[in-house]
């Protein structure tokens, strides 16, 4: 490392001064010691493990799965004038989950809603909730949800907290779970089947029609059967 100090045109009884700058430069260019050089080395061979330790650890014994449409069903119910239900299903849907056995925490829970595909008991319920004022499938053709983080209430109930987006829009949800199974049991070789609910409220997707009519909290109900991948 060299680092060059000039004085230019130096003024009578500045003598001493550049003959201090000449001897800095002097210093400066000589080569490193062996002190210097051995404390260079262990920098370079400890620089690559701090590297390593800054990123995200590995999770070890992640497992995959593959959602199975045939045996996979969403619901969402809505009150109706206060004392019946209306409900619209969703049969075609997909998505994935990878968890961990020792870190349920780190959850990863995809569903994708094909909205163009919903059903409804009768074709004017089903025309509105394909329409502008509810789901508007011509524009938004998917629901989707994501969940991030799973904390166990029991062996096998679970609240998984996520996000639901619909019409673009996007709130976090919280999802009530029950196994089929304890997933800490998991192996990686066994489909894994559950049953989630959560509760919205449908004015905050933007779907604000019929208030007198149509309740605002609606029900989704997701029974999921997961194959290995």
């Amino acid at each position: 490392m060299a680092i060059t100090l000039i004085a230019i045109m130096p003024l009578p009884g500045n003598a001493i001064g550049c003959q201090r700058l000449f001897d800095v430069e002097q210093r400066m260019n000589r080569p490193m010691t062996g002190r210097v050089m051995s404390a260079m080395g262990v920098l370079l061979l400890i620089l690559p493990a701090l590297s390593a330790s800054a990123q995200a650890p590995a999770i070890v014994g992640q497992l995959q799965y593959t959602l199975d449409p045939s045996l996979s069903r969403v619901n969402a119910r809505v009150g109706f004038f206060g004392i019946a239900s209306k409900t619209a299903r969703f049969p075609k849907v997909s998505g994935r989950i990878v968890l961990a056995p020792k870190r349920l925490d780190t959850i990863q829970l995809n569903v994708d809603l094909d909205a163009t595909a919903l059903e409804a008991g009768d074709s004017v319920t089903l025309e509105r909730l394909r329409g502008p004022d509810f789901f508007d499938v011509e524009h938004h053709p998917k629901v989707h949800f994501i969940g991030r983080g799973l904390r166990m209430t029991g062996p096998v109930t679970a609240q998984i907290s996520g996000s639901l987006t619909a019409k673009d829009i996007t709130h976090p949800v919280l999802l009530s779970v029950s196994f089929a199974k304890p997933p800490a049991a998991a192996t990686g070789k066994e489909p894994i089947q559950f049953t989630a609910q959560t509760k919205i409220d449908r004015t905050e997707f933007g779907m604000n029609a019929y208030r007198f009519i149509v309740a605002k909290t609606v029900t989704i109900t997701i029974n999921a059967a997961m194959v290995p991948r």
